[in-house]
């Protein structure tokens, strides 16, 4: 279905991270603008000409796909024009924000090597989560969280804060790497806080937290090579699946063929399906992708696709509902 060792096209790293906050916004907000950072600090803009039913609550939406039944939503923006509101964040960032009722959660950090300013001291490094009135773009509260030390000296394409926060009715679970897994309510008081791995790596964290039923999903990958399934009401580990290397992207739930749910993660060489309530590995595709896997697993009709490589791409298709090795019977 994919042609095999494409080379991948070179697209600048602030273009990709404007076109995809672009992208990813458009469906949040009703919808706000590209987040533009200057050389120090992170903005979020909005626009609430349309009107936005459901929420926006965690890293691609709702179903992890990036879907949105919206319609008549802005495809242009400048300035001035398609824009509610614009507000100064304390920092940087790469993670999308997610929207809940009337309110927008988004996370930034500072303090050391922030683009634009001396590179500082990684006793300074702080990671954020802001809390922004949806309505008017005033911070309602900002918790700051110090880094768990010692960090990378330098991130260079995404910084310290990249994976996108989730949010449920009891509130708001964030990644930060080996600083930890942490669970604020809506006021911004951390309600815990999970170890899941003490490793770093020079490309940094960026998956982001999966709600499901009673579990939070986190890709441990850079940290201690797992998938760990959290408690999300304790923070409590429930399961823990190893051998998770060299994989950046959040893992996505998907209904297979038959009804029932799988959990998808792309690894190195492998696609790998695991029972989400329980971690038991269902099977494993080989990819024939050497190096990293960082887009996301897209799902569509009972088929997984993914993408991955580094000096060159490569994709496929497979569909899901076996067991064990799928390599010759489910690979499209």
């Amino acid at each position: 279905m994919f042609e095999r060792n494409v080379a991948a096209r070179t697209i600048p790293v602030g273009r990709i991270r404007q076109i995809l906050l672009c992208l990813i916004i458009t469906c949040v907000l009703a919808p706000p603008a590209p987040a533009q950072r200057s050389a120090a600090r992170r903005s979020v803009r909005s626009n609430t000409a349309a009107k936005v039913d459901g929420e926006w609550a965690s890293f691609r939406g709702p179903s992890g796909q990036g879907e949105s039944a919206q319609s008549g939503l802005p495809l242009t923006w400048s300035q001035q024009k398609n824009i509610a509101w614009k507000t100064e964040l304390p920092g940087p960032g790469a993670s999308s924000p997610i929207v809940s009722g009337d309110r927008i959660y988004v996370t930034c950090y500072s303090g050391f090597f922030v683009p634009g300013q001396p590179e500082g001291d990684q006793k300074n490094l702080r990671r954020h989560l802001i809390c922004v009135d949806r309505a008017s773009g005033k911070i309602q509260w900002d918790q700051a969280v110090p880094a768990l030390l010692p960090e990378e000296r330098s991130i260079r394409d995404h910084g310290f804060a990249a994976s996108t926060p989730a949010t449920d009715e009891t509130g708001v679970y964030c990644f930060f790497g080996k600083t930890g897994v942490y669970k604020f309510d809506h006021s911004g008081k951390v309600l815990w806080k999970s170890d899941v791995g003490s490793r770093t790596h020079g490309w940094g964290s960026a998956a982001s937290p999966v709600l499901y039923r009673d579990l939070v999903f986190i890709n441990a990958s850079v940290e201690s090579e797992s998938l760990v399934a959290l408690n999300k009401n304790t923070g409590r580990e429930v399961w823990r699946a190893g051998n998770i290397k060299e994989a950046w992207n959040t893992p996505v739930v998907v209904t297979n063929v038959g009804g029932q749910p799988e959990l998808i993660i792309a690894t190195h060489g492998t696609i790998r399906s695991y029972n989400p309530d329980k971690g038991d590995l269902l099977w494993t595709c080989a990819t024939d992708i050497q190096w990293y896997m960082v887009p996301g697993i897209v799902a569509k009709d009972g088929v997984v696709y993914s993408l991955g490589g580094r000096s060159g791409t490569a994709g496929l298709a497979v569909r899901t509902g076996g067991r064990e090795d799928v390599t010759g019977t489910h690979r499209l």
